[in-house]
């Protein structure tokens, strides 16, 4: 109980969207592609982090799935979502566990290597590193990303759209996840 009120207050403190997700948000409403935010933490956690990005309803909590990398959760988006088939279904995480469940659920998978427990930095500390620092701990993260399985890596997601377009292209040759 403690632990889940310090969480929550800390949240309220702490949220703030990453560099490019409302836009891309609005990107993929305009497109109606579907998608879901999941994340381990309690429920009324995620909401607050969730609120700087407007779209609390993308919000899949992880009802009564195995944490990850159990792939249970990536199912149950999947299937709140109404998705059919996991040809095309992409997950992306900065959270290695996240990763492995997808590609555990049979999902393609892209890695951020600027963000999350890889880097371990928030937006503000990432940009007062030198570039030197930068590139050391941006390719760490990428090389920890890539050893994990994933399909893709990128910084963030205002790197996306080209990511997916290179999917898309591995997808035509045959390429499954």
């Amino acid at each position: 109980q403690r632990l889940e009120q310090a969480l929550d207050e800390a949240a309220e403190e702490q949220a703030e969207a990453i560099a490019g997700a409302v836009a891309l948000l609005e990107s993929l409403d305009e497109q109606r592609i579907p998608y879901a935010w999941q994340d381990e933490l309690p429920e009324s956690v995620c909401q607050r982090l969730a609120a700087p990005l407007g779209r609390a309803a993308a919000l899949i909590p992880l009802a009564g799935a195995r944490p990850w990398p159990a792939p249970d959760g990536c199912w149950q988006a999947l299937a709140r979502l109404g998705i059919e088939r996991l040809d095309g279904c992409v997950l992306v995480s900065a959270q290695p566990r996240q990763l492995q469940a997808g590609l555990n659920a049979g999902l393609w998978t892209i890695g951020l290597a600027a963000s999350g427990p890889s880097c371990g930095l928030s937006p503000a500390d990432w940009d007062a590193l030198g570039h030197t620092e930068r590139d050391r701990l941006r390719a760490d993260a990428t090389l920890e990303l890539y050893r994990l399985g994933v399909h893709s890596v990128i910084d963030h997601l205002g790197e996306l759209q080209p990511c997916l377009h290179d999917l898309a292209v591995r997808r035509l040759k045959g390429e499954k996840p």
